[in-house]
């Protein structure tokens, strides 16, 4: 089970400041931005691997779920 900052929004962030930087601006004068998309990510498979159970409820919240 995973839960942190959406890679996909995270790559775009960085493509945002790379573009400002070309542009001209000094990066110490860039804003530090934190993420604003997190992801719940499950792996099903390792779960019954190790004997675990994942609650439903828990499932459907999930993002992704690897099985």
């Amino acid at each position: 089970m995973s839960y942190g900052a959406s890679l996909v929004d995270t790559y775009r962030l960085t493509g945002v400041y790379t573009g400002k930087i070309l542009k001209g601006a000094k990066p110490a004068e860039l804003p530090v931005m934190q993420p604003a998309k997190f992801e719940l990510v499950i792996n099903l498979t390792t779960a019954k691997a190790l004997g675990l159970t994942v609650p439903d409820k828990l499932l459907a919240l999930a993002d992704e779920v690897v099985e």
